[in-house]
């Protein structure tokens, strides 16, 4: 990519709207709405469709018009990198209401799947609680499949466990249940449905679920925060929901620190390889790991959270992507589970 544009043009670039892309790993600012970039051209999705018999100069200038693109779409998915839900309360009860939906969901603009979702989006959206909190998640069921939840990785009461038939009536369509527990066990988890899972989770039913320690010492010191999640099958191979070229980068500044909490709702193994920079495992499945370690390539099995840090020291544009080379790139280039760490000088 570099190559093309040249690293100090594309930062320089990214300098006019930087504040605001890097803001949406802070601020929710609402739904995307959806088609907000032009999408691939004819001639590119002819060439996807058509059989390898292409010319090498055919091959590149598709390569080139996916990055293309991916440049051009920059800020313009702010919820990309964050969709956290607001509670209300009662009293001292922290209260998120979740509406499961069925919808068409666009991993790219043009490209739509029927999906199954929380509050109409893929992922859904982020509840993030502290340890101690009171929390109550009211599910009403407007899809056409009964449905549950359940909080993985989270201690709850049994009854709140969210599987039909061992801990709760399947969640009906028009019903509501509520989920009541207390946030014991900090840490990077998330919820998901556990009734027809297969279809339901890789349709969409999947989100991250935070829980932040009351004793902040036990934090790393971060200047920013972002949920990744890995997902494939039902919607292709996505991260957020997305699909590259229509993912959206990580942009930091030199010498900044990033913590990416990786979960993997898929059905696969997805090893995640960020070039030039290191990634430090300090946390696995929400525990504090006794001895973190370094990697370049990090494999997450499904259902595995992991929470990294990045000390953004080298910059430049650095590739981020599953390095299983088919869930990232073909003859006809990137796609799937792509992104870019951005590093300003």
């Amino acid at each position: 990519m570099s190559n093309r544009i040249g690293r100090r043009g594309f930062l320089k670039m990214l300098g006019i709207g930087a504040g605001s892309v890097g803001a949406a790993a802070i601020v929710n600012k609402g739904v995307m709405s959806p088609g907000q970039a032009a999408p691939l051209s004819d001639a590119h999705l002819a060439a996807a469709r058509a059989p390898l018999a292409q010319t090498s100069e055919e091959m590149d200038r598709l390569h080139d018009e996916g990055v293309k693109i991916f440049l051009d779409y920059i800020g313009k998915d702010p919820t990309f990198w964050n969709n956290r839900l607001e509670p209300e309360m009662d009293g001292d009860v922290k209260v998120f209401n979740i509406t499961c939906q069925d919808v068409q969901w666009e991993t790219a603009p043009g490209t739509a799947f029927p999906a199954m979702t929380y509050n109409g989006i893929v992922p859904g959206p982020e509840i993030r609680v502290t340890e101690g909190d009171q929390v109550r998640v009211v599910v009403k069921n407007e899809m056409a499949q009964s449905t549950s939840i359940h909080w993985h990785g989270v201690i709850v009461p049994n009854s709140m466990d969210g599987v039909p038939y061992v801990t709760q009536p399947p969640i009906k369509t028009g019903e509501t249940f509520v989920y009541e527990f207390v946030a014991k066990n900090p840490g990077s988890h998330m919820y998901h449905s556990h009734h027809n899972a297969a279809e339901q989770v890789s349709s969409g039913m999947l989100a991250p679920f935070i829980v932040e320690p009351k004793d902040k010492s036990r934090e790393p010191a971060v200047d920013a925060d972002y949920n990744l999640i890995l997902n494939d099958t039902t919607l292709g191979f996505t991260l957020n929901g997305k699909s590259f070229p229509y993912t959206q980068p990580i942009i930091a500044k030199l010498g900044q620190k990033i913590r990416i909490r990786y979960m993997n709702e898929g059905f696969m193994i997805h090893p995640m390889h960020l070039h030039g920079i290191p990634q430090l495992v300090f946390a696995k499945d929400g525990w504090n790991l006794p001895v973190p370690y370094m990697v370049d390539t990090l494999n997450i099995a499904p259902g595995e959270r992991y929470d990294v840090l990045v000390d953004c020291t080298e910059p430049g544009l650095w590739a981020f992507h599953c390095h299983i080379l088919t869930h990232a790139e073909s003859r006809h280039g990137m796609f799937g589970m792509v992104t870019v760490l951005v590093v300003q000088e």
